[in-house]
């Protein structure tokens, strides 16, 4: 473990799985008190067990960033176990939705934008009152299919679209609290959210990093104890810049 994160609190969304657990782990490893946030509690209970085994001090709080009070009840808990929070990464993420927008179930359109667009705005709104008052990050994860058109889908496209526009407003809101708001772009990463059309089929020969989650956590860190004078209101990308 190091100290780089010492003495402050972490709230990770979507933190059994993935790009979140990788975070959660990585920051915990840095020093942070981390609270994990997820659907699934018994994901949730093995990223904590890890942090825990290792040394580190987490909580698992199972949340539905959907659900306006479930989020509302997460930061009181964060809250009530470490007195108030320093980052927040706003993580969770879904595309439940992939074909063309004439064929799609507009069901399933609406819940990508939920968890994606919604789920982002719950978690903003609700970390703010913690963050005023001290300053702080918010770490949103946004995607390149949100700069430009691709084969992702038009719901997710829009959502991560939504989010990083999100990004820049909330950023110019927060400023005077001393709130730094960044979208991080992680691209290509192999996660379960992934299709097995959407992996490359020989890695090594991919134009795009195929990335580990792990490979997420250097630029997390790096905008996790910048200044809290900026940077805010950027976006920044582990992609080919052609690739944005």
């Amino acid at each position: 473990m190091t100290e780089q994160l010492a003495g402050k609190v972490a709230v990770i969304t979507g933190a059994g799985r993935g790009i979140g657990k990788g975070l959660a782990l990585g920051f915990a490893a840095a020093g942070a008190c981390v609270v994990c946030a997820a659907r699934s509690q018994p994901q949730l209970e093995a990223t904590v067990a890890a942090i825990q085994d290792a040394g580190g001090d987490a909580i698992a709080q199972r949340c539905d960033v959907t659900d306006a009070a479930e989020v509302e009840h997460l930061f009181a808990v964060a809250k009530a176990r470490y007195g108030s929070a320093d980052i927040v990464i706003a993580n969770a993420g879904a595309n439940l939705e992939r074909r063309p927008l004439e064929d799609s179930d507009p069901a399933a359109w609406a819940q990508t934008i939920s968890v994606n667009l919604t789920g982002v705005y719950h978690t903003c709104k609700f970390a703010i009152p913690l963050l005023k008052g001290k300053g702080g990050h918010i770490i949103v994860i946004g995607s390149g299919m949100g700069h430009r058109a691709g084969g992702a889908g038009t719901a997710y496209s829009a959502s991560k679209a939504g989010v990083w526009m999100l990004t820049r407003a909330l950023a110019d809101e927060l400023r005077p609290h001393n709130i730094c708001v960044n979208e991080l772009i992680p691209g290509l990463v192999d996660t379960a959210i992934l299709t097995d059309n959407e992996r490359p089929a020989n890695p090594a020969l991919s134009l795009e990093w195929f990335k580990q989650p792990a490979d997420v956590l250097p630029l997390a860190l790096f905008l996790a104890t910048q200044p809290l004078s900026g940077p805010t209101g950027q976006s920044f990308s582990l992609m080919r810049r052609d690739s944005q």
